[in-house]
């Protein structure tokens, strides 16, 4: 950073005190805790934690706090903080087969085994404004539409699973797949073109709403998904921790999940026969827009697999991946904010230069009419 005049360190530090001023409001106000942001702002919190590829609701509500509210601000500072952490392990991949649901629901069947469960969800809202706040009591025996079987995971067996049986659905993975170790793209640099786990991992922390714009193209005709919601499941899946010198796998605790499969049609080729195919999405905590938008994207990033033309920019591996991180996207943008004295000075002499040689030659052309014109009427 660079600094035109002196005293340069004493006006920033100045500016840093009235932000965290403005940040405070009034003095009569009580402060706000992060325990009422954690608690109170859990889709906002979970918002925080996926783009910022860390799970810590407390470390996100401080993160917010501290932002004043601003998302990207706050995704930026939690990024900053995960790159001082030691890494001690690995996880095994989550099960979220047997996800234990606080919401499940499809759109392509209406009876399901383990039935419909609404769970916390704004889909009935009536979207007006209320003038306070209140907490209805809900009844402890109420599981909403689901049998009390359902409260176990394996009472919900997967959507897609009974669409697989017929083979109407492509398998969840290939006969010749293997389980590489996918790049870290926390602390590996992206090389194109990615294997669709390094796509997910991008898509994971991606801007939210950068990828709802481009799962809602792909649904306007730009792209190539005739999409159904297989199924979105909102709950709590255990994390396990390898531990080499035990030669077991621990359980170390549970973190809230949102995982959608979305269901596409494929019309078939000269080798494959006409089925369903896949776009999925899981993110931290209760996010089901984030979800769904990823696996909308996911399908669409999807078309080399299925000899589909690329013609949209949701199809577009690259334009997506080096476009849905915000942290890049608002370092590009807000850093047009610094001091760019010498540029701006370079391109207002060519302006100049430019704009006095148009006038000159403006002048030429009317002196050469005007001749032309004597000479016509000598």
């Amino acid at each position: 950073m660079y600094v035109a005049v002196k005293g340069g360190e004493k006006a920033i530090a100045n500016a840093h005190a009235l932000l965290a001023q403005r940040g405070r409001g009034e003095a009569e106000t009580e402060r706000i805790g992060y325990e009422q942001l954690r608690d109170q702002m859990g889709v906002l919190i979970a918002r925080v934690m996926a783009e910022g590829s860390l799970y810590d609701p407390d470390l996100a509500a401080k993160a917010l706090l501290q932002s004043q509210g601003d998302v990207l601000e706050a995704v930026t500072l939690m990024r900053s903080y995960r790159t001082t952490l030691p890494r001690f392990g690995v996880t095994p991949a989550v099960d979220t087969a047997g996800l234990p649901s606080e919401r499940r629901v499809s759109a392509t069947f209406k009876d399901i085994p383990g039935g419909q469960q609404l769970g916390a969800t704004f889909d009935y809202t009536h979207r007006l404004l209320a003038d306070e706040l209140t907490t209805p009591e809900v009844p402890v025996s109420d599981a909403g539409d689901a049998p009390p079987a359902a409260a176990g995971g394996s009472a919900m067996p997967r959507v897609t699973d009974l669409l697989g049986v017929d083979a109407l659905i492509e398998p969840d993975r290939p006969e010749d797949w293997s389980d590489p170790d996918p790049a870290d793209l926390t602390r590996e640099p992206t090389v194109y073109p990615m294997t669709r786990a390094e796509r997910l991992q991008a898509l994971g922390r991606g801007d939210e709403g950068f990828l709802l714009a481009l799962g809602y193209s792909t649904q306007r005709g730009f792209g190539n998904n005739h999409p159904f919601v297989g199924e979105v499941r909102v709950g709590e899946v255990e994390v396990e921790f390898d531990a080499p010198e035990l030669g077991i796998t621990i359980p170390i605790g549970r973190i809230e999940v949102t995982e959608c499969q979305m269901v596409n049609q494929f019309v078939g080729s000269a080798d494959r026969a006409p089925q369903f195919t896949r776009g999925y999405g899981l993110v931290f905590g209760r996010a089901e827009r984030k979800a769904m938008s990823m696996s909308l994207v996911d399908r669409a990033l999807r078309a080399d697999e299925f000899s589909e033309r690329r013609v949209s920019p949701a199809q577009d591996e690259e334009f997506v991946i080096s476009h849905a991180d915000n942290v890049q996207a608002t370092g590009f943008v807000e850093h047009l904010k610094l001091p760019h004295y010498v540029d701006f000075q370079g391109e207002l002499v060519l302006i100049r230069q430019l704009h006095r040689e148009f006038q000159e030659r403006v002048a030429a052309t009317q002196a050469a009419r005007a001749t032309e014109k004597e000479d016509r009427y000598a």
